[in-house]
């Protein structure tokens, strides 16, 4: 069973690795450690740091060193975080002390949520109907934004080695993902934040007529419904069976709807390529969420590609979080990995019953492994109800 727990490298390096591993491995039940290795920019309040009760992370950086023989024709490349040279490569001391740990090593690594790369590199970002460019999503059907995360799993898995490497993010993100101090006065529901997210760069654009589908008509139309919702005074439902229905909720558009139905394409390729040039030592698995049609994942289709895939159930009652475990294991097959992703966020998990509960229901219903979500954000003492959660699946 693989038991993990998702770690950001300041939470080592004010810890100490010794410390940090004997917290995960003896009082929390784990063993493996997922160590954030690509990461974005946030405000962390931290509570179990002795040093830094808030922490402000450089935005679109790397945890670890890049080996420069790898990226220097790219065009787009990544940036060493700061933290790395002044106090230590923390994926690297992970890495070469897992027999003394005995900890695996995951790396957690954001793909495309990159703002720093997107204001750097403008024509390769998602961009609305409108064109407005989207900074913080770099474009999955962008060929340097490919490569660019191509060249970093390859790099990750053929210089450290790891045991596996998650996947965050290597699919279209929705409209509204907490970018600095967001403002929406409109009050946009799911479906208006969807028809936001929906990219028409020029590389899309590219992609997508290349296979034959009208995209300029997908996009006027796109643009047509954007325009009628912000002309509302309060906004209203256009589409009563979004998102159960999925793709098929705009069947009665089929520009719109053949559109949708490509967009998988660029994600799931990309996923491919991810993996066949990572080093074989290491599984790829995806992070994923319950509707992970939205950002363009055809879970059936990137399960043959990858080693498989954690589905990330926050916020759910354990018979929801059962059906979704069962739903990914009917879309990848009975032999690829199946983790889950628990919060173990107050007031969302209001004590270690809940979170056993959910972590038993995931289990039963086929998950493969737990990751819990986040060791530097939590109270020390929420350890012991990761710990209360292990023994329920044990």
């Amino acid at each position: 069973m693989h038991l993990s727990m998702w770690t950001y490298p300041w939470d080592i390096q004010d810890q100490g690795l010794e410390a940090i591993a004997g917290e995960l491995r003896d009082r929390a039940g784990l063993n493996t450690v997922s160590m954030a290795t690509s990461y974005h920019a946030g405000r962390f309040l931290q509570p179990r740091s002795p040093k830094q009760k808030a922490y402000f992370p450089e935005d679109g950086t790397v945890y670890f060193r890049p080996d420069e023989s790898l990226w220097q024709d790219k065009v787009i490349r990544p940036l060493m975080a700061g933290n790395v040279g002044e106090r230590g490569d923390m994926l690297e001391a992970l890495v070469k002390g897992r027999e003394k740990t005995g900890l695996k090593v995951s790396c957690w690594t954001v793909c495309l949520h990159n703002s720093r790369l997107g204001m750097l590199h403008p024509d390769h970002v998602t961009r609305n109907a409108f064109g407005n460019a989207n900074y913080y999503n770099l474009c999955p059907s962008s060929p340097a934004a490919r490569d660019y995360v191509v060249t970093l799993v390859r790099d990750i898995t053929t210089n450290y080695r790891p045991d596996m490497v998650e996947l965050e993010s290597p699919n279209f993100m929705g409209f509204a993902h907490e970018y600095h101090h967001e403002k929406d006065g409109v009050g946009l529901n799911a479906e208006d934040d969807f028809l936001l997210s929906l990219c028409f760069c020029d590389h899309c654009t590219a992609r997508a007529g290349k296979a034959g589908v009208p995209v300029e008509g997908a996009r006027r139309t796109v643009a047509h419904f954007i325009a009628e919702f912000c002309e509302r005074a309060i906004p209203e439902r256009q589409f009563p069976d979004f998102p159960a229905a999925g793709i098929d909720a705009f069947r009665d558009h089929p520009d719109l709807h053949a559109f949708l139905a490509w967009r998988s394409e660029p994600v799931t390729s990309l996923i491919g390529e991810i993996k066949a040039a990572a080093d074989p030592a290491s599984r790829i698995v995806l992070i994923d969420l319950k509707d992970g049609w939205l950002g363009g994942v055809d879970l059936a289709a990137a399960g043959k590609l990858c080693d498989g895939v954690i589905l990330c159930c926050y916020e759910m009652q354990p018979d929801a979080v059962g059906d979704v475990i069962r739903t990914g294991r009917a879309a990848i097959g009975p032999e690829k990995f199946l983790g889950v992703g628990l919060r173990v966020f107050y007031p969302e998990v209001g004590g270690p019953t809940i979170l056993a509960a959910r972590a038993k229901a995931a289990v039963d219903a086929g998950a493969d492994g737990v990751n819990f979500y986040n060791y530097g954000l939590i109270p020390a003492k929420r350890l012991d109800w990761v710990r209360a959660a292990v023994d329920a699946i044990g």
